[in-house]
């Protein structure tokens, strides 16, 4: 999954990105969900996360985003006067299987550094 933070802002700095990335850690052990790869950048995020075929993707999107967006505005409330609308998230989202490709080739792209060269 990528989620871009509306606008496309660098928001996710300083210590957010600890802390996001401890929140979403444990809504993914809550929920049974195993985090593949994780890769945090200032304006977007891509997770790698296994969501068994009994949950829907869209209420786990639903819930990693909205609960990773209140806790964040919670925690940090200046974020939330740093984004155009006080909004997060975009509404979309990208969801991708694993069906043609392995799972380590996608974990490497996620994690590679030609990808996050220059970026943090």
């Amino acid at each position: 999954m990528v989620w871009c933070p509306k606008y496309r802002k660098s928001v996710l700095t300083g210590d957010i990105p600890v802390a996001f990335e401890a929140m979403l850690r444990d809504i993914c052990t809550e929920h049974g969900w195993d985090i593949i790869s994780l890769e945090i950048q200032p304006d977007h995020l891509h997770l790698f996360v296994s969501i068994p075929p009994a949950d829907a993707v869209a209420n786990a999107v639903k819930i990693l985003k909205g609960s990773t967006a209140r806790k964040l505005f919670t925690q940090f409330p200046e974020l939330k006067k740093n984004l155009w609308g006080g909004n997060l998230w975009s509404p979309s989202y990208f969801v991708g299987t694993a069906g043609n490709v392995s799972a380590e080739t996608i974990q490497r792209y996620i994690e590679r550094t030609e990808h996050i060269k220059g970026r943090r």
